[in-house]
């Protein structure tokens, strides 16, 4: 068959059919609530928002940028010399610590908080070892440092924050070419300060800039160590004041924020280029060094898994042991199955709606399209203070249309379902997480050859078929792949499903943090391990993808 025929059989990358206008309509639903934010910020808020510029707005801003910069600090310090240290050197249980320097993800921030402050108040066992040790009978005799405060949030955060800079660390200097580091030698330079890092400094602002924006939307944290950031007070302005309007207003200059870490991690990405001109780039082989050397590595590696990991696991495990939370009740019961039914609802939407959309603009979208859904696509960046106003309002704008309709045309009443019920989650959740998706489709996709539709249309099946019989089975590792990591974030979502809930309606990540609220923490700390164990296997995905870099 000639390539006329085969061109013939492909479906255009240009114009509109009912794959492409699907496509423009999902992108529309993912972007309206984003774009709702600004609409709802026109809206008028009398003269709070003037007040809260003179009172509280400038400590807001600040707030966040230092808790910012704290953050970068230490997740700077506890990522980048760990993973220079487990890609250079060859000492004991290498293997097992590069994989435990990811546990500290598993964490939510907010869990880490609340452990944290149980380990280190006045009457928790490191106090009260100290008073034992040295006969201290108050606090009036001995200064210890505050946890909660601001230098108490940005370790803790930089504690679990910091796995996306080792990630991308790791993975910059595993890809980097030992002719490189072979070449440096020859001229006396130093490995890691004149040749890793500044090929991996791309990498790890990229990573960084993640660490960031997980900053930017953390509430739990901030919330129960009264550090007021701009995550904090959307949150209060929109319940505590009931304005709306103010809330996307300082959304707004959240978005600003986002905008510039977006803006660094794409101009970051743009460097990630060398040259090497051997045939095959093989990496930097481990050196083996002396005892001495074997133990200093595994003790700057090991402190950040206890800190991140192992204390705060250390003290959930400790409150079940003691039986303060051996109990599965209706409560606990009902958050599980809550939480199990909207991650799942979740993950299946934002899959199928990945799916759906890269394949279209592969196969039937050109670079307008493509394009598109790479916005659509941008929700992982907003925090979920910030998605949950744009939600809110869009799906209020659409039930308000839908009952007027209702009761003009046929006179019945409407009650408003975007707004009214666990959908709004849904909703949410899918737009926040739909990142996670496409970069798992798109991952999968760029591994197929090219050529490969135009083949299956040559054989007589349409465009539907061919994605069915030949497509989605080469993508389904990545496909659940993405799944999983969606599944295990929204277990771990706290602000949008805090803000957007039903009445009565809790799950995990709510239900451990109306016991944290309340200074009972205990109470909830089998839900809690719940999540931390459920959070661990996208650690293991993680692990197998930087064996596999190590590999190639």
């Amino acid at each position: 068959m000639t390539s006329t025929t085969v061109q013939q059989l492909t479906v255009p990358k240009s114009g509109f059919n009912p794959w492409t206008l699907s496509t423009l309509l999902l992108c529309l639903v993912f972007l309206g609530p984003i774009l709702a934010v600004f609409v709802a910020a026109t809206g008028d808020s009398g003269d709070l928002w003037a007040h809260l510029f003179e009172t509280v707005l400038p400590r807001y801003v600040a707030n966040t940028l230092i808790l910012m910069v704290g953050v970068a600090v230490s997740s700077l310090l506890f990522g980048v010399p760990t993973a220079w240290i487990v890609t250079r050197y060859d000492f004991p249980m290498r293997r097992v610590i590069e994989w435990m320097l990811l546990l500290p993800a598993a964490i939510p921030a907010y869990l880490i908080a609340y452990t944290y402050t149980d380990f280190l108040e006045f009457a928790g066992p490191v106090q009260g070892a100290l008073r034992e040790l040295f006969g201290w009978s108050s606090a009036r005799d001995y200064w210890f440092p505050e946890i909660r405060s601001m230098g108490g949030a940005m370790l803790v955060m930089g504690a679990v924050l910091y796995p996306y800079v080792y990630m991308m660390a790791r993975s910059a200097f595993l890809l980097t070419p030992s002719s490189l580091f072979e070449a440096g030698q020859l001229y006396k330079r130093d490995m890691f300060r004149d040749i890793a890092l500044p090929l991996a400094r791309p990498a790890i602002v990229a990573g960084l800039s993640l660490a960031m924006m997980e900053t930017i939307s953390d509430f739990g944290t901030v919330e129960y160590f009264a550090v007021e950031t701009l995550t904090l007070g959307i949150f209060n302005v929109w319940l505590g004041q009931n304005s709306l309007p103010a809330a996307a207003q300082i959304s707004c200059i959240a978005f600003i924020f986002i905008v510039v870490l977006i803006v660094l991690e794409k101009l970051a990405r743009q460097r990630r280029r060398y040259t090497d001109t051997s045939r095959r780039a093989v990496s930097l082989r481990p050196e083996k060094g002396t005892t001495a050397q074997g133990v200093t590595c595994m003790v700057i590696c090991a402190a950040p898994i206890f800190i991140g990991f192992v204390i705060p696991v250390g003290v959930l495990i400790n409150f079940v042991i003691q039986g303060h939370s051996l109990e599965l009740s209706d409560a606990v019961v009902s958050a599980a199955l809550n939480t199990v039914f909207l991650a799942a609802a979740v993950a299946i939407l934002v899959l199928s709606a990945a799916a759906f959309m890269v394949l279209t603009y592969t196969y039937q979208g050109g670079i307008f399209l493509r394009q598109l859904v790479g916005l659509a696509s941008i929700g992982y960046a907003f925090p979920g203070t910030i998605l949950a106003i744009g939600v809110v309002t869009a799906g209020g704008a659409i039930d308000n249309r839908i009952a007027t309709m209702l009761e003009l045309v046929f006179g019945l009443s409407y009650e408003g379902w975007l707004t009214s019920g666990v959908g709004l989650i849904i909703i949410a959740c899918a737009i926040r997480f739909q990142a996670v998706g496409y970069g798992a489709m798109t991952s999968g996709m760029e591994r197929l050859p090219p050529n490969m539709m135009n083949a299956s249309r040559v054989l007589g099946r349409s465009f539907g078929e061919s994605l069915k019989a030949v497509v989605l089975p080469l993508v389904r590792v990545p496909f659940l792949a993405g799944g999983l990591l969606v599944f295990i974030d929204v277990m771990k979502e706290l602000p949008m499903t805090l803000l957007l809930r039903p009445f009565n309606y809790e799950t995990l990540a709510t239900y451990v943090y109306q016991f944290a609220k309340d200074e009972l923490l205990e109470e909830a700390a089998l839900p809690a391990l719940i999540i931390v164990v459920v959070g661990v296997l996208p650690v293991i995905v993680m692990n197998a993808a930087l064996r596999s870099v190590a590999r190639d």
